[in-house]
């Protein structure tokens, strides 16, 4: 209920519970939150328009931004021994936590590696504030 209630008040979308096809494994944000990320389908029609209170982008990520050859990405920083998840979209990147999650659709999801865990990968150091 409250990852679709969540979804209703940050993008606009509003969804019932037979639209949720499962849940991704948690993952412990540096901050000390835990994200359950929840997967739903909403249909190819879906509008996004974000909260400006709560959303910085919203984005519509195609299976093909994904499954790019150079998606993921793993780089090494001095202050952690985990390494940092980058996810290029278009032109931007993507880092943990979202990041994260969207490596684990991709594996579990597409490419069907149901025994892949992402709880380790860092976040980059800008987020652990």
């Amino acid at each position: 209920d409250a990852a679709l209630r969540e979804t209703d008040e940050e993008v606009g979308v509003r969804l019932d519970e037979s639209s949720v096809l499962g849940v991704l494994d948690d993952y412990p944000t540096r901050s000390g939150y835990v994200i359950t990320p929840v997967v739903v389908w909403g249909g190819p029609d879906v509008v996004l328009v974000p909260s400006p209170d709560e959303v910085r982008a919203a984005y519509r990520v195609g299976l093909h931004e994904l499954t790019r050859p150079d998606s993921p990405r793993f780089v090494s920083i001095p202050e952690s021994d985990r390494p940092v998840v980058q996810v290029p979209i278009g032109g931007d990147v993507i880092h943990a936590p979202t990041g994260a999650l969207l490596v684990q659709f991709r594996w579990v999801g597409i490419d069907g590696r149901s025994n892949e865990r992402v709880d380790e990968f860092e976040q980059p150091v800008f987020a652990w504030g």
